[in-house]
């Protein structure tokens, strides 16, 4: 990171000082001081601003390990790789990208103090670049999850990873944006990513993004080819709940209506006739027999274009109506209400709109 050339000018002002340079900066601090004392110096800001650093290393580097794997299945057989991944138990259960892992069958973890510990595939989620392993060792240092939604524009952040095989490798920046989406593998939204200007490379994926607090705020998954400065993490929060998920039932249970869609356009007329406020909307292609749809009556070629009044106008929307309704703790499944109850869809169907009350259940069950 760099700083203006005068700050280092400034610091580098001592007894060359010119007198009334010294007189006026003593007026200015015997004014200060009458209102409260002295501000901060640069020199003390930059002092503030490495301790911070320099604890989150010291609190949270331990709990970084590197992530190599060897693949099994077609089209990786034998092939190495390596990422980055961070522990959230002290008795070995880690989290890491998806992509570090997936379609792999061997796990190594190596720590800060260098010791190599096998480990077990917990569960994959490529829907949000989450995975879980865990570490066959105990009394392990391990690392909090914090609040992403806390996240504040302009706010300190620290990565931490492997970037290239170079272990316990530090970097630092702000957080840029928040409430970024972005594609998965599998082509599903992630929501609510977190933008940030700390410096990541090849190696870095898994990797914790701290706070100043020493609390992992995002799981880093991402860069731009070719862009500097932009990199991306998924949301401490979204970790939380795939964790729970994952530990709970070894995979992340999705509410699932029976259908398959696809994304089709509103001829004008029927926009203008319905009143309806977006001129795209999701066509039913086929309907499961025996699934929620079905039992309630959904039909192959209905128009899907909002669901408990809420506009639906792509996959993404109907996606993000479905995961925010069973986001909830394990201990507590969704029963009913606001969190995986009944939902109201509205289709369009023989040119006239219908409300169809259907209850979502979790995919596969």
């Amino acid at each position: 990171m760099t700083f203006p050339h005068k700050i280092f000018s400034r610091l580098a002002n001592t007894d060359e000082t010119p007198s009334a340079d010294r007189d006026a900066q003593a007026a200015s601090q015997s004014g200060e001081r009458g209102t409260g004392g002295p501000r901060p110096t640069d020199a003390d800001l930059l002092d503030a601003y490495s301790q911070a650093v320099i604890n989150v290393a010291r609190t949270v580097g331990p709990a970084v390990i590197a992530v190599a794997t060897r693949g099994d299945s077609p089209g990786r057989n034998g092939s190495a790789g390596m990422g980055s991944g961070f522990l959230l138990t002290p008795d070995g259960y880690a989290l890491t990208n998806s992509h570090v892992v997936h379609g792999r069958r061997s796990f190594t973890a190596r720590t800060e103090e260098g010791d190599r510990i096998p480990a077990d595939l917990v569960g994959d989620d490529p829907a949000t670049d989450l995975a879980l392993l865990r570490l066959t060792a105990r009394d392990l240092p391990y690392s909090t999850l914090g609040d992403s939604e806390a996240l504040c524009v302009g706010q300190l952040v620290i990565a931490t990873g492997n970037p290239f095989g170079f272990r316990s490798t530090v970097s630092t920046g702000v957080v840029s944006a928040v409430g970024r989406a972005m594609r998965s593998e599998q082509g599903r939204l992630i929501e609510n990513i977190v933008q940030h200007t700390a410096p990541l490379n090849p190696g870095n994926s898994g990797g914790p993004l701290i706070d100043s607090r020493g609390r992992v705020v995002g799981i880093n998954t991402a860069v731009i080819a070719m862009a500097q400065g932009i990199g991306f993490a998924i949301p401490s929060n979204t970790a939380a709940w795939v964790v729970s998920e994952l530990v709970s039932h070894g995979k992340v249970r999705r509410l699932s209506l029976g259908i398959s869609v696809t994304v089709t356009p509103l001829a004008r007329r029927l926009v203008h006739d319905l009143d309806l406020l977006s001129d795209t909307a999701v066509e039913v292609m086929k309907v499961i027999p025996q699934g929620p749809a079905a039992s309630a009556g959904l039909r192959p070629h209905d128009v899907i274009v909002a669901a408990n009044d809420r506009i639906i106008a792509n996959m993404d929307d109907l996606h993000r109506m479905l995961s925010g309704r069973l986001a909830v703790p394990a201990e507590s499944p969704p029963a009913s209400g606001a969190n995986g109850g009944e939902l109201e869809i509205s289709v369009i169907r023989d040119d006239r709109i219908i409300k169809i009350p259907v209850t979502p259940r979790v995919a596969g069950q």
